[in-house]
C-alpha cells in the first residue's frame, strides 16, 4: 500500500495565496493553521478552534468564505456530510475517505493500489453523455461499539 499525504505548510499557503493575488491575512493563516490541526472540519469547527487557541477574532461566515475560497482554488477539497454540513479537507493528495455517519467525521484512507484498480476499471467504461473528471471513493461506516468514539 503506497502512502501519500500532502498538507500545505503555512509557507506554502502564503505562496499559493500570492499566486492568486490574495493577501496572507491573519484570518486566512489562522484558518489554515486550524485546518492543519483538524484535517477535516466544518466552518464551525475551524471557528471554535481559532477562538479557543488564541487566534484572531473571526466569524463563522468569514471562516466559511475563506474555506470555500481555498477549495475553489484547489488548496483544499470539500465534502458534504450526511447532516448536510460542508466539511473541508486539507489533504489534497489522492486518497479515499472513511465517513462515520454517527459522528459525521471523515478520516483519510491512503491506499494507492485500490485507487489505481478503480481507475483502471473505470477508464474502460463509457457513460453516454459524460466524461469522468475524477474518482471520489468514500467508505460509509458507523462505530462498531455501543459507545461512539470521541473526535479524533
Amino acid at each position: 500500500m503506497a502512502k501519500s499525504y500532502h498538507v500545505p505548510s503555512v509557507e506554502e499557503i502564503k505562496t499559493l495565496l500570492k499566486s492568486k493575488d490574495l493577501k496572507a491575512t491573519r484570518q486566512r493563516l489562522a484558518v489554515h493553521e486550524a485546518m492543519i490541526a483538524l484535517g477535516h472540519a466544518s466552518a464551525d469547527m475551524v471557528t471554535e478552534y481559532i477562538s479557543t487557541n488564541g487566534g484572531p477574532k473571526v466569524t463563522v461566515a468569514s471562516v466559511y468564505n475563506v474555506l470555500a475560497q481555498f477549495a475553489l482554488y484547489g488548496f483544499y477539497r470539500h465534502r458534504l456530510s450526511a447532516n448536510n454540513k460542508m466539511y473541508f479537507d486539507v489533504n489534497t493528495s489522492r486518497h479515499m475517505h472513511l465517513y462515520d455517519t454517527y459522528n459525521n467525521e471523515f478520516r483519510d484512507i491512503i491506499d494507492e493500489d485500490i485507487l489505481s484498480v478503480c481507475e483502471d476499471r473505470l477508464k474502460h467504461l463509457r457513460f453516454k453523455g459524460y466524461k469522468i473528471d475524477g474518482i471520489d471513493i468514500q467508505v460509509i461506516c458507523h462505530p462498531s461499539h455501543r459507545k461512539a468514539p470521541s473526535s479524533s
